[in-house]
Parts: structure tokens; C-alpha cells; sequence
């Protein structure tokens, strides 16, 4: 089992950064915590707070993927998600089957998330909008919905610290992920130019690149984060300088290297190379020559 360790950093007068193991690279995840003159609150309880979880009165998650709910057990309090995530946070066959995985894959699946994160069904669990507020006594935290990692991925604006939490809008190389059975390219876009219309002091990551200072800092490395969509767009226009099928685009890969393995790779890679086609096919760059295969126009 991971260790269960973190380090928590101030911001404003009530935000506390919980960074994770290894700064929150996956399995481990930066958590946030919020005091308020009433209430305390915590946003994405992460693996490396798993028997080590602060107390809090009410608990918010960006999104249903593993790595942000493992320390889950540890609360009792009420449980909030956005609505289009809610069904996977109630139960795990729900968060596994948003996972598009072959039947044998997901059962595995299924026994790693209870073993290794601990995940247990919330039912108790209950769904909240873009722009819901929870007043915890002199702080506000606000929902910013920002789809498109999964359909119910959302921000939370911290005030008046003036603190954006962007979850897995994380700013890391890998590049944006949207990979799952609900994802959607299109959305994460969207999401990421909705970010920068947010002036805040802060934005706060989920995994290794932390807490950003300033909206000129951050928008500078969106820009490089959004570039590996540009990136993964060329790569797939290269290849397609000959008719290519769905398949062959998965085996050449535009997400992960050529060394990555495991039973998620397939889905996620033809789920990623649709969604790059269908775009560049509006764009006028692709057509499909022949049923199933296309190539770059």
C-alpha cells in the first residue's frame, strides 16, 4: 500500500494546499482545504491523506476518477460532486464503467480501486451545478464547471483569497486527458479558455505542478499545457499522409509512449484518435477516402 504523507502550504487567510506524495503525481493528488468561520471543507481527499484525513464538515470533488476520492473512507460528512458525475461517485461500477474498459480489464479494475484506493460506494452522495456556493462562514466556495477531462470536472473559486482550484486542468507535460467514456476534447477546450477569463492570485493544480502565483504565469503555461492538443493534431495529420483506420491510428498512439502498457491503453487511444479526426474533419484537414479509412486532405 503508498504511503500516506502530505505537506500542506497556506494561501490567503484560509487555504491550506495538501500536496501529495511525489507532489501529487498519480496515484497521489494535491488536496485543499477550506476554513471558514462556521464550517471547514475539503476538496479532493487524495490517497496521501488516507488514515492521515483533517477534519472536515463538508467534502467537494472535482470529478469521479480514483486518485482524487481514495481518502473517500475517512469522512463522514456530505459528499458533493457535479451532477454529470454524480453516478460514478455513488457507486464504483458506475466510475468503472466511465473507464470504457473490456469486461475482464474492468473487473480488475474494480478489485485495484478497492484495494489500492479504498473506494467504497457513496450513495449518500449529492450533485451540485456550475455557480453553487457554499458559504463556510466569512469564505465562499464557488463551482466553476469546467467538462471536458470528464463531464462533470469542475474548479472551485476560493474567496476572498481570490484561489482557483483547476483540478486536472493540472498543466503538466502529459497534456490534457480526455481519454474516458464521457471526455470530450471540444469541452476540455472550452474549459481551459474559461480559465483564463478567472482573475485570480492563484491557481491550484492536482498534480505535480501545484499552485501557479498570477494569471500571466498561469495563462503562460495553459498555453504550453493546450499545445499538446496542436501537437497531437499534427502528429495524426502526419501519419494520415496515407489512408489510415481508427486501429492503426490507436497503435501509433497520440496519448501515451510507445512503452506505456496496460489493458486501458487501446480504449483511451481510439476514444482520443476520434475525437482528433472528427475536428480535424470539420476543419476541412481530414476525410474519410473510403469507410474507415481516412487521410489528411
Amino acid at each position: 500500500m503508498p504511503s500516506t504523507r502530505y505537506t500542506e502550504t497556506g494561501y490567503g487567510g484560509g487555504v491550506a494546499v495538501m500536496v501529495g506524495a511525489e507532489r501529487g503525481a498519480y496515484p497521489y493528488a494535491n488536496s485543499v482545504l477550506v476554513r471558514g468561520s462556521a464550517e471547514t471543507l475539503v476538496i479532493d481527499p487524495s490517497l496521501s491523506l488516507a488514515g492521515a484525513a483533517p477534519p472536515a464538515d463538508i467534502v467537494l470533488v472535482s470529478h469521479a476518477h480514483e486518485d482524487h476520492i481514495a481518502a473517500l473512507a475517512d469522512y463522514e460528512a456530505p459528499v458533493h460532486v457535479h451532477m454529470q458525475d454524480l453516478a460514478a461517485v455513488r457507486s464504483l461500477a458506475a466510475m468503472v464503467d466511465g473507464y470504457g474498459l473490456p469486461p475482464e480489464a474492468a473487473k480488475r479494475t474494480t478489485l485495484m480501486l478497492r484495494d489500492r484506493f479504498h473506494l467504497q460506494d457513496r450513495p449518500e452522495a449529492t450533485g451540485f451545478e456550475d455557480g453553487t456556493v457554499f458559504d463556510l462562514g466569512g469564505r465562499t466556495v464557488t463551482v466553476v464547471h469546467l467538462p471536458g477531462h470528464t463531464a462533470g470536472h469542475s474548479g472551485f473559486l476560493i474567496e476572498p483569497d481570490g484561489f482557483l482550484f483547476v483540478a486536472d486542468i493540472d498543466l503538466t507535460s502529459f497534456g490534457p486527458y480526455y481519454g474516458d467514456v464521457g471526455s470530450s476534447l471540444t469541452d476540455f477546450e472550452a474549459s481551459m479558455r474559461r480559465c483564463r477569463d478567472v482573475d485570480a492570485r492563484w491557481y491550484g493544480t492536482a498534480h505535480q505542478k501545484g499552485v501557479i502565483g498570477g494569471a500571466s504565469e498561469f495563462s503562460e503555461r495553459l498555453d504550453a499545457f493546450a499545445g499538446v492538443m496542436a501537437t497531437r493534431d499534427e502528429t495524426l495529420l502526419a501519419f494520415l499522409s496515407e489512408p489510415r483506420t481508427v486501429d492503426e491510428i490507436a497503435r501509433r498512439r497520440l496519448v501515451y509512449r510507445p512503452h506505456v502498457e496496460g489493458p486501458h491503453v487501446t480504449p483511451v487511444e481510439r476514444r482520443t484518435a476520434v475525437q482528433h479526426l472528427d475536428r480535424l474533419a470539420g476543419a476541412g484537414r481530414v476525410a474519410e477516402v473510403e469507410p474507415g479509412r481516412f487521410r489528411a486532405t
